[in-house]
């Protein structure tokens, strides 16, 4: 999956899937934190020097975590395989 931007409120977070349902997330240009999907309706926060999931409610979190099941890639174009241009 490639990086995408969602937006909650009036905030823009830019989201780059790491695998294992673990997100790093981007704010105002910058890496602002990694999540991970710990269950259906809860997303936990991972430290940021040891990556271990911290257990601890974080609204922002889930916020962002919900945003992310909901994101709904752009198709992106077709690319023609032909060389000849349209007539």
């Amino acid at each position: 999956m490639q990086p995408f931007d969602i937006q909650i409120g009036n905030m823009e977070y830019a989201v780059f899937p790491e695998g294992n349902e673990v997100y790093a997330i981007y704010k105002d240009g910058k890496e602002y934190l990694s999540i991970q999907k710990d269950s259906e309706n809860q997303w936990l926060k991972l430290d940021d020097e040891t990556a271990i999931p911290l257990f601890e409610p974080n609204d922002e979190v889930n916020a962002i975590g919900r945003a992310i099941e909901a994101y709904v890639p752009e198709e992106e174009e077709e690319e023609f395989l032909d060389d000849e241009p349209f007539s």
